[in-house]
């Protein structure tokens, strides 16, 4: 039997060979926002996995727009080639890779987790950081609010970095807009009361991410798929919000967004957030039911049953684990043989299969 987990699955120019993902999960372990040995071994060993994509984590598009110290980052060429060997092994492996294109706005700047504190003093590496207002996520200093000018540089950033990811070897390309970073906060007015173009009713407050798309998609080949990851909700009376994030989506897929990767939160400290297995699944259900566009689904999806209803039953197309992967890299080839299916494994695995 083929489940519809290991169904394949083509967008654009490229063909996923199951909906199994890994969704993008920050490692901060980069130096300069270089890669390194633990990207190496990390990454490629969900490459041994028999996953569909890989979905690097939220990399940099300039200095400023890592999330910590010892984020990955997409600026240089330093960075653009310690990815090659990354990828070339993944796709020796018959996986795809993507990358998840960030800039962490109000909530950048940050140490590496185990520091005994969290904001980076510019001897360390810190920066000023920058949001749509100045105004600052609980624990943080108050953020600097773009220009206008500068608002277009980090567009173009955005756009400089996509290119880059493609000389990498990148199949996929993921905007993040998403958990409370700079898109996010330019989305929600929560965290954006500019009164300016950026700023006031959706149209201002959705401009900034149009354009990101707008920038990336005209600078890259049609052949590429293009991802957005959103928080589409921010769980809290006035904020952004599911009717809101169905409006974007149907504007987005136009513009030439090929998937939504449906998450929430991240943008107003201390809301209730009722976690449960699945439990962003049905805000994906209704975006995807209502703009048509392919959706990835996150969330404490962890068993493969669950994973195979979701998709057999038609509330998403794609499921993207994250901690589940982190504690099982080989997941999928686990999620086959649970299903019944069987599918291809590397060839050092094979003494591991229990269905042939």
């Amino acid at each position: 039997m083929t489940s519809q987990l290991f169904t394949p699955l083509t967008i654009r120019g490229v063909e996923f060979r199951n909906r199994a993902w890994v969704s993008p999960m920050c490692q901060y372990s980069a130096v300069d926002g270089v890669a390194g040995e633990w990207h190496r071994v990390h990454l490629g060993s969900f490459a041994t996995g028999g996953t569909g994509l890989i979905m690097v984590e939220a990399t940099g598009v300039n200095p400023e727009g890592r999330i910590s110290v010892a984020c990955l980052g997409m600026w240089n060429q330093e960075q653009v080639d310690a990815f090659k060997p990354i990828i070339d092994f993944a796709h020796s492996m018959g996986t795809k890779v993507g990358i998840q294109l960030a800039h962490a706005g109000r909530k950048g700047s940050t140490t590496a987790p185990g520091s005994d504190h969290p904001n980076a003093t510019l001897e360390e590496g810190g920066w000023t950081i920058v949001a749509p207002s100045a105004i600052a996520f609980p624990g943080y200093p108050e953020p600097h609010a773009l220009s206008t000018a500068e608002i277009h540089q980090v567009v173009q950033d955005f756009a400089s970095a996509a290119k880059r990811s493609l000389e990498a070897g990148f199949d996929v390309l993921e905007i993040h807009g998403a958990h409370g970073y700079l898109i996010h906060e330019f989305l929600s007015p929560l965290s954006n009361t500019r009164t300016d173009e950026y700023g006031g009713d959706f149209t201002g407050r959705t401009r900034f991410v149009r354009e990101i798309v707008s920038a990336i998609r005209s600078s890259i080949p049609e052949t590429v798929p293009l991802f957005l990851r959103i928080s589409a909700t921010d769980w809290v009376d006035g904020g952004w919000d599911l009717a809101q994030s169905v409006e974007l989506m149907k504007i987005l897929k136009a513009e030439g967004v090929d998937m939504v990767d449906v998450s929430t939160g991240g943008n107003v400290a201390g809301v209730k957030i009722p976690v449960g297995p699945g439990y962003q699944v049905p805000l994906a259900t209704e975006i995807k039911a209502q703009t048509g566009i392919l959706t990835s689904t996150v969330g404490l999806i962890t068993d493969p049953h669950q994973a195979e209803e979701i998709l057999t039953s038609g509330q998403a197309d794609v499921i993207t684990l994250g901690r589940a992967m982190l504690r099982n890299p080989r997941w999928p080839l686990f999620a086959a043989e649970t299903l019944g299916d069987v599918i291809e494994w590397p060839v050092q695995l094979e003494r591991g299969r229990t269905i042939h």
